[in-house]
């Protein structure tokens, strides 16, 4: 091995530190770095799984327009004519580029260089606004600026910890680790979320409070801390504004515990307790997330949370104050830049004149945009109503994430330009794309990203990007040339970049903009290469830069008069709410081991094997009066569209309430995404879309047949129904349908790829199996059945990992199980070390009886720690089967 490359993970916004090293052959081993603060050498499984990501299959690698292989230099010239003729003949706003929290800053700041300064419009938004826009509306609200007061070592010197919608155990697991730390060492830990999650496990208090009331509870708490004495009277008098307002709001929607308990469905002695705590607690640290956020309501959501922080007084001091996880690596970073298209660059707005000014004077630009653009659910409605003429996206996937994604869909059908930046050839966005541009990934990528403390790190190449692919901002700058302005887009390196980025901060900057990379605009390449992660604002100081941990610590915010507004909030009905025709509440979220639409995840085996298809949770009592039963397929139907999902019956999830993940894509199954279900509703003052409330049905579907498809190609099969995943050396296809198909031979042979060589059929039993073999090495089996849901053994799909398939193993291929007569289907219980839940069970029933004694003896649990809820189920289910 070489020696390891100092990088930064790729996922969540907590920004681990990680240490990449090549080998020879081309593998990566990846290991936590020790030295970066974020993680202190932990990764989740994901972060594990990285050097499992970086293979070629499924990769764009060469440009193409109009799906042909043309050259870097056509398709450039194909994109600047594309934009060109939009420009010239409907004017700059029927251009959009929409982004991703997945680019660099030096890829975010190309782009909006581009358009807001020199294309003239500020149509350039992110999938950032589907995690982070609420905070960002009311981080200026309160503070005057997009700023998280905090640090991560707040977490760790905390003595009560808040998490409000957010399931920190799977989404953040780093930070989740350091929070049971704490609690280790006395901290408290409370939980609000109305379903019970696996970061749960680590409460001393769960509120299960009813979808959509946070803002309830929070207005609450704030009456209460008046009523107990628990304001700092002093802090709000010196440094605050909107106190009397604020409090006025609250005591309205909440004028004794009683009214938050019963509008929040909590019983009072839990909100009582809750209260309590947070009232005789000055170290409280609350950490909020897309539960917040990703609301019709989720801007005055976040604001309740800062209300209750200013008014006491903890803010800006070690071991307390609001803090938002972000979502995406680079959510932050894109903030920063002016990713959102109603900011401007370095922490500027449309809002003042002045900042327009400035902002176009550094650049230069000879066409700066004055208003703010397109807001995503915005966009993509200009999209389908023919106004977004020339659209460019890079690194996302609206086609899935988006609300009401057959609209989205259907939009980017119909739109006559459309161009796709990718590193994956194939997704539910790049079907509509008319020039594919191939980008470099992580492991190729040179650039910053910020994490959810401000904390800049580098992600550096481990090698060099496969094919003709590319850095996303070298693709901009070269259409930037193009298009005339060939000096502003002349830079060589994303260095170049970062230093422009870093003097703009800094340009005019007196002390009135959070944001100040100022020290860092000097930066040689070398200096570059080396930088050191450092939170922002960066300053120097007797020739040494260094970063701010906390912010308003002296009580000076950023606001004109330096004061912080408490902002009055009041309960609002839902965007959407249930009716007859859809009676249920959906909520979606983020599984364990996925992310986003699982163009990078899916490909990994151990990741896919904790949740191998989409499902929808469903409390036992509604199962029971719609007939549905654990395992059983659903129809869970929106007012836009429908989804197919398994059912999966559980006392975790609230009554009246459903909740499904949301990282399906049609690559991965035919009805598996849970965008098509939900309205487009958004937040008036972020334009956040509400993720988070949708009203739907839901009722069982009795498909004819159901079976299997296990084979080494990637076939897409012409199903009712199908969820695909990816095993070792094989891909595992779930099959149902409502008839059988009419030329059943001929289906099966197109499924298998040939001619079974195999086959059982016994019509009688309505069951029907084949298996196809090239010589000895099987290459494909395809079982179907009428007697309910079918899956491969584990034996059956590890056939595809060997070369051959010994003659006398051959009889047992369409039995269903293996010679020793072994039928399971096992799954991975912990992704991190790739620890089957068989095993666990073996362990326990063995004799293990605690957490510490498993991973001691398998390694399971002593990763990220995000399995350790499932193993102490599993302990727990033999303690209850031996005192049984």
């Amino acid at each position: 091995m070489a020696e390891p490359v100092r990088t930064t993970c790729p996922y969540c916004g907590v920004g681990c530190g990680v240490l990449a090293e090549a080998g020879a052959d081309g593998t990566v081993a990846v290991r936590g770095d020790p030295d970066h603060p974020a993680n202190r050498g932990r990764l989740c499984s994901k972060g594990m799984a990285l050097g499992e990501t970086l293979g070629l299959h499924g990769r764009l690698l060469t440009p193409e327009v109009n799906g042909r292989a043309v050259d870097w230099d056509t398709a450039l010239d194909t994109v600047a004519a594309g934009f060109r003729a939009a420009i010239e003949r409907h004017g700059p706003d029927s251009v959009a580029f929409y982004i991703s929290g997945q680019l660099l800053t030096e890829d975010y700041y190309a782009v909006n260089k581009l358009m807001k300064g020199f294309v003239g419009s500020a149509n350039v938004d992110t999938n950032s606004r589907l995690c982070m826009a609420s905070t960002v509306a009311g981080h200026k609200r309160a503070f005057g600026a997009d700023v998280v007061p905090g640090c991560y070592e707040d977490l760790d010197t905390c003595d009560l910890a808040v998490l409000v919608g957010s399931n920190a155990a799977w989404c953040h697991p780093i930070l989740h680790r350091r929070l049971e730390a704490a609690r280790a060492r006395g901290a408290r830990i409370v939980v609000i979320d109305p379903r019970r999650t696996a970061t749960c496990d680590s409460a001393d208090l769960h509120l299960a409070l009813r979808p959509g009331s946070d803002v309830l509870l929070f207005n609450g708490l704030l009456a209460h801390l008046v009523r107990s004495g628990a304001i700092d009277g002093e802090f709000l008098s010196a440094y605050t504004k909107g106190f009397a307002d604020a409090l006025a709001a609250a005591e309205r929607d909440a004028p004794d515990l009683d009214a938050v308990a019963a509008g929040c469905g909590l019983r009072a002695t839990d909100v009582a307790r809750f209260f309590r705590w947070f009232a005789a607690t000055e170290r409280t640290v609350t950490l909020f997330s897309q539960g917040v956020n990703q609301s019709s309501q989720g801007t005055d959501k976040v604001n309740a949370i800062l209300n209750v922080h200013l008014a006491s007084g903890r803010i800006g001091k070690p071991g307390m104050g609001p803090f938002s996880l972000t979502g995406q690596p680079n959510a932050m970073g894109g903030r920063e830049v002016g990713g959102l298209a109603n900011q401007l660059a370095a922490h500027m707005g449309f809002d003042d004149p002045a900042d327009v000014e400035r902002v176009g004077r550094f650049w230069n630009a000879p066409a700066m945009a004055a208003k703010p653009g397109l807001k995503a659910v915005d966009l993509f409605q200009a999209v389908a109503e023919g106004r977004i003429k020339a659209l460019w996206i890079m690194a996302t996937n609206p086609a899935v994430s988006l609300p009401d994604a057959d609209a989205v869909r259907a939009a980017l059908a119909a739109c006559p330009f459309v161009v796709v930046s990718d590193a994956v050839r194939a997704t539910d966005t790049t079907a509509h794309a008319h020039v594919l541009l191939p980008a470099s990934a992580w492991g190729e990528k040179d650039g910053t990203v910020t994490n959810s403390e401000r904390r800049i790190s580098r992600q550096r190449a481990l090698r060099p990007s496969p094919g003709a692919a590319m850095p996303d901002w070298w693709q901009v700058a070269q259409v930037g040339r193009r298009l005339g302005w060939g000096e502003a887009f002349a830079w060589r390196s994303s260095a170049d970049i970062f230093r422009e980025h870093a003097a703009l901060s800094a340009f005019e900057n007196h002390g009135t903009r959070a944001f100040d990379l100022g020290p860092l605009a000097g930066l040689t390449d070398a200096a570059y290469d080396a930088l050191e992660p450092v939170q922002w604002p960066v300053r120097a100081l007797n020739g040494e830069i260094g970063g701010t941990a906390r912010l308003f610590a002296d009580g000076t915010f950023v606001t004109p008069d330096g004061r912080a507004r408490l902002v009055p909030v009041r309960v609002k009905r839902p965007a959407h709410v249930v009716s007859v025709e859809h009676p249920f509440i959906l909520n979606t979220g983020r599984l364990r081991d996925q992310w986003h639409t699982m163009t990078r995840t899916g490909m990994v085996p151990r990741l896919a094997s904790h949740t191998d298809e989409p499902f929808v949770a469903i409390h036992p009592d509604d199962a029971a009066e719609q007939d549905l039963t654990d395992g059983d397929l659903a129809i869970v139907a929106g007012p836009p569209g429908r989804a197919v999902l398994r059912v999966r019956v559980t006392g975790d999830q609230a009554p009246g309430t459903l909740f499904a993940p949301i990282h399906w894509s049609r690559r991965f199954a035919s009805e598996g995404g849970v965008g098509p279900l939900l309205p487009a509703a958004t937040d008036p003052v972020s334009g956040q879309p509400e993720l988070k409330h949708g009203p739907v049905s839901v009722r069982r579907w009795a498909p004819a047949w159901t079976g299997f498809l296990v084979g080494r190609a990637d076939v897409v099969p012409d199903a009712d129904w199908w969820v695909g995943t990816v095993r070792d050396g094989c891909r595992v296809t779930l099959l149902a349908g409502d008839a059988w198909p009419a030329d059943l031979e001929g289906w099966a042979a197109r499924l298998l790829g040939g001619e079974a060589r195999l086959d059982l059929h016994d019509g009688g039993r309505g069951v029907h199996r084949w298996a196809r073999l090239d010589g000895d090495r099987l290459e494909a089996v395809l079982f179907l059945g009428t007697d309910g849901p079918q899956r491969p053994c584990d034996w059956l799909v590890a056939r595809f990992a060997e070369p051959s398939v010994p003659a006398e193993e051959r009889p047992w291929l369409l039995s269903g199980q293996a010679p020793s007569g072994a039928t399971g289907c096992g799954r991975v219980l912990c992704a991190c070390w790739n620890v089957a839940e068989a095993r666990v069970r073996t362990a326990v029933e063995a004799g293990l009886t605690t957490v510490q004694e498993i991973g001691a003896a398998l390694k399971a649990g002593t990763g990220c720690g995000s399995c350790v809820p499932e193993i102490k189920e599993l302990i727990a289910d033999a303690r209850h089967d031996v005192a049984a």
